[in-house]
């Protein structure tokens, strides 16, 4: 499975971005798609995922309400639609693959990965 992630930019504080994420090569019938962040000098973080079958989705809470993650089943692409974003939200995102179809927010649980796409907000 390759993933590819884009939508990145600059944007200024409280502005809003799209984030893409494509999906090709052999899928099973039920996985989930994750959102995961890096900002410089710190960990990688979950963001939110969505199950492929059940549309099931979990946020991380420094984004719930702000987030929110769709999905089209035709162009096998996941969308991360960011609004009301804060200087913190600055990072470079990526995009993961999970097998099951359970939304996980371990990054372990994640067997593919995207290149990331980076995200800048300004204040």
């Amino acid at each position: 499975v390759q993933l590819q992630a884009s939508g990145g930019g600059l944007v200024q504080s409280g502005g809003c971005l799209r984030l893409s994420c494509a999906a090709s090569g052999r899928t099973s019938s039920s996985y989930t798609v994750g959102w995961f962040r890096q900002a410089p000098g710190k960990e990688r973080e979950f963001v939110g995922a969505i199950s492929w079958t059940r549309s099931s989705t979990s946020y991380a809470e420094s984004v719930k309400g702000r987030f929110t993650i769709s999905r089209d089943n035709a162009k096998k692409q996941v969308y991360l639609q960011m609004s009301s974003l804060k200087p913190e939200d600055t990072a470079v995102y990526f995009c993961a693959f999970s097998y099951r179809g359970i939304v996980y927010n371990d990054r372990s649980r994640y067997a593919h990965w995207g290149q990331g796409t980076l995200v800048t907000v300004s204040s």
